[in-house]
């Protein structure tokens, strides 16, 4: 097995666009490493530079300990999975499994008892004799799982592998691919545009904007501590609400809203001080905002009256929105903000409350839960000096 580095490598196409701006990553032995973000944020290039698809423009690449940016893709041992999977409709599924295997010109039994092995730890092994078309869609992405483990590589690299499929068979390829790849220990560096499958899956998640890296933690750290306005937007479900606010003493003013920050707040941000009497960004999570009369008791100078403008029930929980009369602020990502037009902000209430579209409730804000930001460079607000928990903010 072997790690994965990227030393300042950047991409540069021959009609002048930069695709990759100084990428620098360590991917350690056996870690299952995730390159997320929006489309055309430079993911699949960075994947496919690793892999040899792409010329390097600058920067060192190496792979274990060697320096592979002149090497041939076939001498990287690495082995890729794509989107499309790329199966060979003409052959049955040992013969796609074993289609590298032969071209390498290995022995018959050799070929036939790695086939036999990665159909029997993938549960293909009663559909060795089928054709790619007679499969389902999980049968045929495990088709091309096996492919990739008979060769038995140093790095697997998959490119959104699960983006074909339904959302059912999606989260089930999802906990089969991470157990195979615990299973089997290889180095694997994983992309997707869905931050639910990355958060799910990664042991560490890199984010990336326009082709910069915009923070590289663990899951839970890159959702407790976005480095910036992005990350914060780009990581949790629905999105992080996002406000223009001001600072005046204990009191958060968000539009026509005045909250009463406690001291915790001011105790695990103490750069939040140099803020008094100025804008700043505020960031609510869905999850932290609640009906007010399913909260006893309510903390005072913690809720906000507002107007329900839409509710979706869950089950679980009800998505609301509501009005919030605070400028929204733009995260720079396309697939952030509200998905209904003229909803001003998200709430993940408790399914017991009884709100309906129209009604004029009370809103309880967990603001100890609040994130903040620099209204200049959407940098988080963290220590006595601004705290970049991975590259500032580019866009």
């Amino acid at each position: 097995m072997a790690s994965v580095t990227l030393e300042q490598i950047d991409k540069v196409y021959p009609n002048g666009f930069d695709a990759i701006h100084g990428l620098s990553l360590e991917v350690a032995d056996k870690e299952f490493l995730v390159l997320v973000g929006p489309s055309g944020c430079g993911k699949s290039t960075a994947l496919r530079m690793i892999a040899g698809l792409e010329e390097i423009s600058g920067g060192v690449m190496k792979i274990g300990d060697r320096v592979v940016n002149d090497v041939e893709p076939k001498n990287r041992d690495i082995a890729m999975v794509f989107q499309n999977y790329a199966l060979y409709p003409h052959m049955s599924v040992a013969e796609n499994i074993g289609f590298a295997l032969k071209l390498a010109r290995l022995p018959k039994n050799e070929i036939a008892s790695r086939v036999a092995e990665a159909a029997q730890i993938l549960e293909l092994t009663e559909q060795l004799h089928k054709k790619p078309s007679q499969l389902s869609g999980g049968q045929r992405q495990r088709v091309a799982m096996g492919r990739a483990i008979v060769r038995q590589p140093a790095v697997f690299l998959m490119d959104e592998p699960l983006s074909n499929l339904d959302a059912k068979l999606r989260v089930q390829m999802r906990a089969e691919i991470l157990l195979l790849q615990r299973q089997l220990e290889v180095t694997t560096i994983y992309v997707t545009h869905d931050q639910v499958e990355a958060m799910t899956m990664g042991d560490r998640v890199a984010v990336l904007k326009d082709g910069y890296l915009q923070q590289i933690d663990t899951p839970q750290n890159l959702y407790d501590q976005p480095a910036n306005v992005f990350v914060a937007s780009f990581i949790g479900s629905p999105s992080m609400n996002l406000y223009e606010a001001s600072l005046d003493g204990d009191e958060l003013q968000v539009g026509s809203h005045t909250l009463t920050l406690p001291s915790s707040v001011f105790e695990r941000r103490p750069a939040l001080r140099g803020y008094d009497g100025q804008g700043l960004i505020v960031g609510i999570r869905p999850e932290d905002i609640e009906d007010a009369s399913l909260v006893s008791p309510v903390p005072s100078g913690t809720s906000i009256t507002s107007t329900v403008k839409l509710t979706e029930s869950l089950g679980n929980e009800i998505v609301v929105h509501f009005a919030l009369d605070a400028p929204r602020v733009d995260p720079g990502n396309p697939d952030a903000g509200d998905n209904v037009s003229g909803a001003d902000a998200v709430a993940r209430f408790d399914s017991r409350s009884r709100c309906r579209v129209g009604d004029s409730i009370e809103i309880a804000v967990t603001c100890e839960n609040l994130y903040f930001f620099d209204r200049a460079d959407h940098s988080s607000i963290q220590n006595s000096a601004q705290t970049h928990l991975g590259m500032p903010w580019q866009g």
